[in-house]
């Protein structure tokens, strides 16, 4: 049984790295971790790809990270087969799966709740950042107090 983790890339790095910094944090540690990219944030998932390999190291873990391509980033049908594919993928695999929904923007955001939802993903992570005092830092740099990683599927 792995442990999957799937996102959506988007500009600033911090959106990418936070969500899954504090789910290693909490005991969320992935096998592998799947980013959906597309043109106009290709260079912050490509970087962002190593510092996963990273922070999922760090936790003890020895992850597998890739990239998943759209051609362009209102590729709506896209966005929803990416979340679609992988969440059927782990249950035939028994597989356990977290979507992040912290990243990207906000339709893509929606996209991947609702996805995560309706194909019963196991986990739907947000990170809230409960100040905007730390707006662009890294998890590292964020007192614990300050944020708080909230699983959905637990909420609702």
């Amino acid at each position: 049984m792995a442990r999957i983790w799937i996102t959506n890339g988007t500009p600033t790095m911090p959106g990418l790295l936070n969500p899954l910094a504090a789910a290693c944090d909490n005991g969320y540690v992935p096998d592998e971790a799947r980013i959906l990219s597309n043109p106009g944030v290709a260079e912050s998932v490509a970087a962002a790809s190593d510092m996963f390999e990273t922070i999922i190291d760090a936790h003890g873990g020895d992850a597998a990270v890739s990239e998943h391509r759209l051609e362009t980033e209102t590729d709506f049908q896209g966005i929803i087969e990416f979340y679609r594919s992988a969440i059927e993928a782990a249950h035939e695999n028994g597989d356990v799966i977290a979507v992040d929904v912290t990243p990207g923007r906000k339709f893509m955001s929606a996209i991947a709740f609702q996805a995560g939802f309706r194909f019963g993903a196991d986990h739907v992570f947000y990170f809230y950042r409960k100040s905007g005092a730390y707006y662009g830092d890294l998890y590292s740099e964020i007192p614990r107090t300050a944020t708080e990683l909230i699983d959905f599927t637990e909420v609702m």
